[in-house]
């Protein structure tokens, strides 16, 4: 009789530990660290982790970007959705920064950032740095597509492989805002 309540108890005990973690990302919300802290435990996968650890290095890369545009931007389009980037994308590093905490998992995958998908490197980012005006918002752009098309492949990923809802539904909201910033950013290219 003990066993059999076990057997029913644990799994319904580890479903509502994972259900309480459920951002229930409907209205484009961020999963916060503190409300996904009990799911993350629950229920994640090296999926989930190497989407965090790879996550984290990619959106700072994009905050630093995004930083420039205040003071090297001519197109106010262009400060707009900079600002729009780091306002988002700022949050959802301390989350996953949080979650990997929260797996026992090291923050960040030393020597894979050369091969993350859209990763600028050091001569991108130092020529972007050089830039002005008209040529700096060109440039931005252009990366910042390449940048996005990355974290979008990144995304897609972790929602075929990863286990933790709330990293799944983060992936989701990634490959959603990122996609029409990228659709958006063609368009000011035009």
């Amino acid at each position: 009789m003990k066993r059999a309540i076990a057997l029913v108890a644990v799994p319904a005990l580890a479903f509502a530990l994972a259900a309480c973690g459920d951002s229930g990302d409907k209205g484009g919300s961020k999963p916060s660290a503190s409300a996904s802290a009990t799911a993350a435990q629950a229920s994640h996968n090296e999926q989930d982790v190497m989407f965090a650890q790879m996550m984290i290095p990619h959106h700072r890369q994009a905050v630093e970007m995004a930083g420039l545009a205040p003071s090297r931007a001519a197109s106010a389009q262009v400060k707009t959705l900079a600002a729009g980037i780091e306002k988002a994308q700022a949050p959802e590093i301390a989350t996953m920064t949080g979650w990997l905490e929260d797996w026992g998992a090291p923050a960040a995958m030393s020597g894979m950032h050369h091969d993350m998908p859209g990763i600028m490197g050091e001569k991108d980012m130092t020529s972007l740095k050089g830039l002005k005006g008209a040529a700096f918002d060109k440039a931005f752009l252009r990366m910042m597509i390449e940048h996005h098309r990355g974290a979008v492949t990144m995304a897609r990923a972790e929602n075929r492989s990863g286990r933790n809802a709330d990293a799944k539904a983060l992936a989701a909201s990634i490959v959603r805002t990122q996609t029409a910033e990228i659709a958006r950013m063609r368009g000011l290219l035009k």
